[in-house]
């Protein structure tokens, strides 16, 4: 068993596809007109968990306090600056240990996403 996907409420839907797309590196997989909103999956080249974006009228939007994605990177410098080019305010990069390294920024609808590199 594996975890498949996380389904996010979204009012940005092409913000949020940006945000995906140019920082996190995913790509769409799929994208479905559903009456008069939209759903769209992402995910990475070599596949594995998904995003599913959902942007409908009249439905509730994802309201996140408590809850975050973490995503790797290999260059976590790079992504800083992209972001921070992007006007997206990150935080400081922080380093809890010899072993890791990462930042916090938030996506076009107030998810929080931390940015993650390994050593």
């Amino acid at each position: 068993m594996h975890f498949r996907q996380v389904t996010l409420m979204v009012e940005k839907l092409e913000e949020s596809l940006e945000f995906y797309q140019e920082v996190i590196e995913m790509n769409i997989t799929r994208r479905i007109k559903a009456g008069e909103g939209e759903v769209v999956f992402l995910s990475t080249d070599h596949g594995g968990t998904e995003i599913e974006l959902v942007c409908m009228p009249n439905t509730p939007k994802l309201e996140c306090k408590g809850v975050s994605l973490c995503f790797e990177t290999e260059n976590l410098d790079k992504k800083h600056e992209l972001i921070k080019s992007k006007g997206l305010n990150p935080s400081e990069i922080k380093t809890p240990d010899s072993n890791s390294r990462y930042f916090w920024v938030y996506d076009p609808n107030g998810i929080s996403i931390q940015l993650r590199q390994e050593s």
